[in-house]
């Protein structure tokens, strides 16, 4: 049996058991929030801790995929978009921030169509049950999407 040259566990070493350890930190997707964003110029949406019941989803680009996360009931869903490097950024000619809710990652049948909007923030009300991911298609800067339920 061939011997694996030294220079080849070196490099193993430094880059893929670190990169694999940072990975298997993830979680199942269930915790009440994630952060996926490096960003410190947060915008107000993400400023405060998620409440009980609240999800919470970061992201620095798209496409991305978050969860799965359960849903049940009615919910108040927010989002805002943001450009650290220029704060008074107009995104009406921007290109529009698209989020959906999706059974399967990656599966478009049946999704649930949140936002399509080039606005820095909106909101609409949805009654959601049960697990989706929450798919963010297209967008081109940063975004905070807060699901808040409703009594």
């Amino acid at each position: 049996m061939p011997q694996i040259p030294r220079l080849l566990l070196i490099a193993y070493a430094l880059v893929v058991a670190p990169a694999a350890a940072l990975l298997g930190g993830c979680g199942d997707g269930d915790s009440p929030a994630t952060t996926a964003t490096t960003s410190t110029a947060l915008p107000a949406l993400a400023s405060r801790p998620p409440a009980r019941g609240e999800i919470v989803v970061r992201g620095d680009s798209s496409p991305a995929t978050h969860g799965p996360y359960t849903f049940e009931g009615r919910y108040l869903v927010r989002f805002e978009q943001y450009a650290p490097e220029d704060p008074a950024l107009d995104f009406s000619g921007q290109t529009p921030l698209t989020v959906g809710l999706q059974r399967r990652a990656g599966d478009p049948r049946g999704a649930i169509a949140v936002f399509e909007s080039a606005r820095r923030s909106g909101r609409r009300e949805l009654e959601i049950r049960g697990r989706y991911f929450v798919d963010v298609s297209f967008g081109d800067f940063p975004y905070v999407i807060r699901f808040t339920p409703r009594s």
